[in-house]
């Protein structure tokens, strides 16, 4: 058996003990994991200036603060969410008990990403233990120091709860509810032959078809978080110095490797050197004139995608930037102008400091730009207008919308994130986390009496039976309203009695 498929059978083996099914429990590895962020606060760091050369202020401001958030509300909120649902019920089922039942799905498998290695493993993984799941964490090889760190330090704190619930008064080290399994493509492979639950994939959209079809052998469901490039388009109207403060932030924070980072700017000709300055200018004020020597300013992960990113460039027009550094992974803020449709940069998510600006004649050009390519995991648009914005979020379809900023939507947690079409499929954050990992089951508990009512649906079938049928399943009952409730509970009884003489 490999190391993979023991990890998988040590969390299916815990979570059919039951022990992460409780409320108490769940709360309890969630503080652990959150006792995990904050005394390991150091070697997170170290790691994370290791692989992208982020800084110690940086690291909880960009990946572990919102983690920190997640887990104080899934804490604070669990018990509400996990209690059953009532649901509006018709005349035929007043007295019954009819709600929704949120339970846990089995093991889930998290597949996390480079670009931020804890906060993109971690979201998810909260959602999944708040909802009861065990897991299996497998965090990307490509950000090495990191995913060495997250195997080292996570057992230390999951499944470490005491003193243990029952029905599982101990339990050995070979049962663990979160184990974490490193390594590369091989490894990953061989996880994705496992039967899971649920699978959560972060990354690009040729892995997550294949992440999808390993899991299509299963029927298991997925949520694949794929990201895609995310348009921004400026209207001449707005405050443009506003605007490229915002949008040089949020495309260089991270080296540009965000996966909800501003793709390329939309524009009018007549703005294009306006933003070129306004983003030098900005450039500047971050990241001194020397980006390079910047304490705050990133790197990329490795030498494989500086040289990526370095071939988009190619045959376009630099308007500001473009030095770099192999030895270093280093590629400066660079904004790139007039940059055709049919330009390399224009042909993938670029995930690297590199800005295109491609002109349109306005907001008509522009949507029918976006409409014309797929789906982006999120869509900006700066305006004052606000029929200008609700426009584009009509007639354009992404993962997300943020109109007059970037980036910060992601930090909300009552919002849900995730992408649509080939920017991914499924969301989580708050709530919606454990809503994902969760089955919601319906239910519905009916007593033994008044059976006579029942006749209305037993053979032989009458036009009389339709027509009583019809009355009772179309009358819907607003639960919200406890007087309407309870007149129609007495009319529901009366009508009971009356039909189940008449069927006599």
């Amino acid at each position: 058996m490999s190391r993979e498929q023991q990890a998988v059978e040590r969390a299916r083996t815990a979570f059919l003990t039951g022990r992460s099914k409780p409320l108490d429990y769940r709360i309890g590895q969630l503080k652990a994991l959150q006792r995990c962020i904050t005394e390991r606060q150091k070697d997170i760091s170290d790691a994370l200036k290791k692989d992208l050369n982020k800084s110690e202020i940086g690291t909880p401001l960009y990946e572990t603060l919102g983690l920190e958030g997640e887990i104080m509300l899934a804490v604070n909120k669990l018990a509400q969410w996990a209690a059953p649902r009532p649901v509006e019920k018709n005349l035929l089922t007043l007295s019954d008990q009819v709600f929704i039942q949120p339970q846990p799905l089995g093991v889930v498998l998290v597949i996390g990403a480079w670009n931020y290695p804890w906060a993109v493993t971690l979201q998810p993984l909260i959602g999944v233990i708040a909802a009861g799941n065990a897991a299996i964490v497998k965090p990307s090889e490509v950000s090495v120091h990191s995913s060495k760190v997250m195997e080292e330090i996570l057992p230390l704190y999951l499944d470490k709860v005491t003193p243990p619930p029952p029905p599982c008064p101990v339990w050995s080290d070979c049962e663990r509810d979160v184990p974490v399994v490193t390594g590369g493509v091989s490894e990953t492979q061989e996880l994705l032959r496992q039967r899971f639950d649920h699978i959560v994939y972060t990354g690009n959209s040729s892995v997550g078809k294949l992440v999808m079809e390993a899991a299509a052998r299963h029927l298991t469901p997925v949520t694949l978080e794929l990201g895609g490039k995310s348009p921004c388009y400026i209207d001449k109207q707005c405050d443009i110095t506003i605007a490229c403060r915002r949008i040089t932030w949020g495309k260089f924070t991270n080296c540009g490797q965000t996966c909800i980072a501003p793709d390329y700017i939309l524009c009018e000709p007549s703005l294009q050197d306006r933003v070129v300055e306004e983003i030098r200018k900005n450039v500047k004020e971050f990241y001194s004139d020397d980006p390079k020597s910047c304490v705050d300013y990133g790197r990329i992960i490795n030498q494989r995608h500086f040289r990526r990113v370095m071939a988009l460039v190619e045959g376009s027009t630099i308007a500001l930037g473009g030095e770099n550094d192999e030895s270093l992974s280093y590629i400066a803020p660079t904004v790139l102008r007039d940059v055709k449709p049919d330009a390399k940069v224009m042909q993938e998510e670029i995930f690297g400091p590199v800005l295109p600006i491609v002109t349109v004649s306005g907001v008509d050009e522009a949507i029918r730009f976006i409409n014309e390519r797929e789906k982006p995991l999120a869509l900006y648009v700066f305006s004052p207008d606000n029929k200008l914005i609700r426009r584009i979020i009509d007639e354009t379809s992404s993962g997300g919308v943020l109109a007059n900023d970037c980036l910060v939507h992601f930090s909300v947690s009552a919002l849900p994130f995730g992408g649509v079409g080939n920017s991914g499929m499924g969301c989580y954050h708050g709530r919606h986390s454990f809503d994902q990992f969760s089955h919601l089951r319906g239910c519905l508990l009916k007593s033994l009496a008044m059976e006579g009512v029942n006749k209305m649906r037993y053979p032989p079938h009458t036009a009389k039976k339709l027509g009583w049928a019809r009355f009772f399943i179309l009358q819907q009952v607003d639960l919200g309203f406890l007087g309407r409730m309870a007149a129609l509970a007495v009319l529901a009884v009366i009508a009971a009695v009356m039909l189940q003489r008449y069927l006599q």
